[in-house]
């Protein structure tokens, strides 16, 4: 009877610290932008190229069609395959440029960015939004400051319209270090 108990207790045991292990592993917003951060500079050695900002938007618009903003947790923290070569996916809305999601700022979420401007006048994420609407998909260019900096430097973003739960939005993603005859290629496009 006593062994009986014991292995009650253990099983007992184990169910208990098996269910309280989800519990443990959250992350509050803070923790998860740090280690998107981290995650950001260590793969910034090897920068992105358009091509994969272009391949990782598109993968990132069929993951939210599928799945809507419950997919939000995938583009976050050190094992996401969308913080690479120094940069990330980020999702604001289409209408009033309202942050959805954003791996290294989370303080952004639920704030209009429609104000914002970049140091030549452009309100970028208008911009972003207009070109978004009108082509589905679209390069913006705009002057922003490199992770880590304060002087702005020039900065390409690939953005692409979708629907995620319903509501119109833009999902994007932006590099450095493009050559200005390969930006001007892609703004043509």
């Amino acid at each position: 009877m006593k062994l009986f108990y014991t292995g009650l207790i253990a099983v007992f045991c184990s169910v208990f610290l098996l269910s309280a292990i989800p519990a443990l592993a959250e992350q509050t917003p803070e923790e998860l932008a740090k280690e998107s951060m981290e995650a950001l500079t260590a793969s910034a050695s090897t920068p992105a190229t358009p091509q994969q900002v272009v391949e990782k938007v598109e993968k990132a618009a069929v993951l939210l069609q599928k799945d809507g903003k419950a997919a939000f947790p995938k583009f976050q923290g050190k094992d996401s395959e969308f913080i690479f070569g120094g940069t990330y996916i980020w999702v604001h809305d289409a209408e009033g440029s309202t942050m959805l999601m954003h791996p290294v700022m989370p303080q952004l979420a639920g704030k209009s960015n429609a104000s914002i401007r970049d140091t030549n006048g452009k309100f970028l994420f208008v911009e972003m939004n207009e070109a978004a609407k009108k082509k589905g998909a679209a390069w913006v260019d705009y002057m922003w400051p490199k992770p880590g900096e304060k002087t702005p430097s020039q900065k390409l973003s690939y953005v692409k319209q979708i629907k995620i739960d319903g509501q119109e939005c833009i999902v994007g993603c932006g590099i450095f270090g493009v050559p200005a005859e390969e930006v001007t290629k892609l703004l043509a496009q």
